[in-house]
């Protein structure tokens, strides 16, 4: 049950495993940002990344700007190598991208994730509109950077560093200011929603972008803790809905990574059991 190299899904090799959980990145990320996962989920369950072009490994590669492209290609990459159950996890933009291609495995027959999990990402259907600094000139992009919370000042100064970066970063910011939701059958499988309490898109506030890339670089709007940008998710499947909540912001995923996979690991086993 093991995965042919694939520029698009990084694994580690290991012992037969009963499960595989798909992790999508936020935007600005890579496949590295799972790197530690695998060691500390369970050894049950083998961490696959998706390496999205543009980064990481596929640096020298153009970075994709169509979500329902990127979503088929990764949709059929998945299907192609997947000869064990699986399930999802995206934070951020990469929730985006995980619920999207679940919905396309979904409707096209294929396999599809046993459970998704949704971590830092408004609901689907109540994003809002966003402004779409990824088609600002380069000083302009940068100096809208500096107002998200992720990009080291060091490398937002790098003018060198950030003339490789801005390809892939403007490119993230598209998928995500571009996305157009359309209704659709249901997801026919548990959701998980996960999110900090004290993220923007938890609270509310004054930005609109996602800042993955630069924090949340995804641009989602900026619920309240009880607004149907949170709990909207649940309309997005007929199985069954939680909502797990993590001290932090938007980035919780990574002072609170023992926390997350703690909640990932006990729902995967769950689902390794029936």
């Amino acid at each position: 049950m093991t995965i042919k190299s694939n520029p698009w899904l990084v694994r580690s090799p290991g012992a037969p495993r009963r499960l595989r959980l798909y992790c999508f990145c936020y935007a600005g990320g890579s496949a590295a940002n799972y790197a530690n996962w695998q060691a500390e989920l369970s050894p049950q369950v083998e961490i696959c990344a998706i390496e999205l072009p543009g980064r990481g490994s596929r640096f020298g590669e153009t970075p994709m700007s169509s979500l329902p492209l990127l979503t088929e290609t990764v949709a059929r990459e998945i299907a192609r190598n997947s000869p064990m159950p699986f399930a999802f996890f995206g934070h951020s933009l990469g929730a985006l991208l995980a619920f999207e291609v679940a919905r396309y495995l979904q409707h096209q027959g294929l396999p599809k994730p046993l459970h998704l999990f949704a971590s830092g990402a408004s609901a689907p259907q109540h994003r809002s509109s966003k402004k779409k600094i990824h088609l600002l000139g380069d000083s302009e992009f940068i100096e809208e950077l500096k107002n998200y919370n992720g990009t080291p000042p060091a490398v937002l100064a790098h003018r060198e560093l950030m003339e490789l970066l801005l390809p892939m970063i403007r490119a993230d910011f598209a998928l995500a200011c571009d996305y157009d939701y359309r209704s659709g059958p249901l997801l026919d499988m548990p959701l998980t929603v996960m999110m900090g309490r004290d993220d923007d898109n938890a609270k509310g506030g004054d930005k609109t972008e996602d800042k993955g890339a630069a924090s949340k670089a995804e641009g989602e709007g900026e619920p309240k803790a009880d607004g149907e940008q949170v709990t909207g998710w649940h309309k997005e499947t007929s199985n069954a809905f939680h909502i797990e909540w993590f001290e932090g912001d938007h980035f919780y995923i990574q002072p609170q990574r023992a926390a997350v996979l703690a909640c990932i690991r006990e729902a995967l086993l769950e689902t390794v059991a029936a």
